[in-house]
């Protein structure tokens, strides 16, 4: 073999490698973002009472923190309804863009007891990988084991917020005891998203690093992107999902959420695109429609889950 054919493979094999590294660093990085402080009182928010807890994930060893809010400890009179938060990448309980204690004051006040917590990687919780709505899904299962528990007999819905709509989407489309799904700017599918959005989340050329990227992460991190596909669960919910979508989200496009209402099966799911909002910026934009609409169709959605629960205990 002449000289040039042993440079040309060794500068060849020297590029694999400092991709590969590359790649890995990457990977690391994004399932493990900067961890932000829960550095909000729900009181500045006019809520009373919080009620700070600590609770199981399904996943044995991990451990995940919250804020139990009660209507009843705001002097509202409580309308046996139970709403869990489930926010998004690299954020906490808090979503201190919308924020999400401004939201959850409105419910509180409104009547329904609300379970804001922090997924694993997040806030207080316990440190783990950050799988974007795959291993997720075990931290809000656990959340609504601790939501049953605590208020036996509530009706539950979710509300969830970009990889927290997607692992709503997820755990509440096929879970029979949530009644209804609000799911702002989720996306369609984890593979395909990534697919797409990776050089714009990392800086780095599509090709090679989204490829080595998403053939890396199922075989280190024992997390495969491929498994994680809202869609498919959609597709078989019996039960109402409102889809909210700013129309300016350039991180999670609009047309996520489109096809998703499209795969929608109860007469009652909707979706309200919102005209030049950004990710996760509908609230923020119109906070007293946003909860208008999102309380409305929680009554109409949750209603009819509890009515259905009624007729199913008289049977028996």
């Amino acid at each position: 073999m002449s000289t040039v054919l042993i440079l040309a493979a060794g500068l060849l094999l020297l590029a694999v490698v400092a991709a590969s590294a590359i790649a890995l660093h990457v990977t690391w990085r994004l399932t493990h973002p900067v961890r932000k402080p829960i550095d909000m009182d729900p009181q500045d928010f006019g809520i009373e009472g919080a009620e700070a807890v600590v609770f199981p994930s399904r996943e044995p060893g991990i451990s995940l923190a919250g804020w139990y809010l009660s209507a009843t400890q705001n002097g509202r009179t409580p309308n046996g309804r139970t709403v869990i938060f489930a926010h998004g990448y690299s954020q906490n309980r808090q979503e201190p863009h919308l924020p999400a204690l401004a939201l959850a004051a409105k419910l509180v006040h409104a009547g329904y007891d609300v379970f804001m917590f922090d997924f694993r990687n997040s806030g207080q919780s316990s440190p783990s990988l950050t799988t974007i709505g795959l291993r997720e899904q075990q931290d809000l299962l656990g959340a609504i084991d601790f939501a049953e528990a605590k208020k036996p007999g509530q009706t539950i819905g979710l509300i969830g917020f970009s990889m927290g709509a997607a692992t709503s989407l997820l755990v509440g489309g096929a879970d029979p005891r949530i009644a209804a799904v609000v799911a702002d700017s989720p996306f369609y599918s984890l593979r395909e998203y990534l697919e797409e959005n990776l050089p714009q989340w990392t800086g780095l050329p599509r090709f090679p690093f989204s490829w080595l990227i998403l053939t890396l992460s199922p075989v280190l991190l024992r997390a495969n992107p491929r498994h994680v596909k809202p869609y498919e669960i959609v597709s078989r919910a019996k039960k109402p999902i409102m889809f909210i979508h700013g129309t300016k989200d350039s991180t999670v496009p609009a047309e996520n959420s489109k096809r998703l209402h499209a795969l929608a099966q109860d007469e009652d799911s909707q979706i309200w695109l919102v005209p030049h909002a950004g990710h996760v910026r509908s609230f923020a934009l119109l906070p007293d429609e946003y909860a208008e609409r999102v309380i409305a169709f929680l009554e109409k959605g949750m209603r009819k889950a509890g009515k259905s629960a009624g007729a199913f205990a008289l049977r028996k």
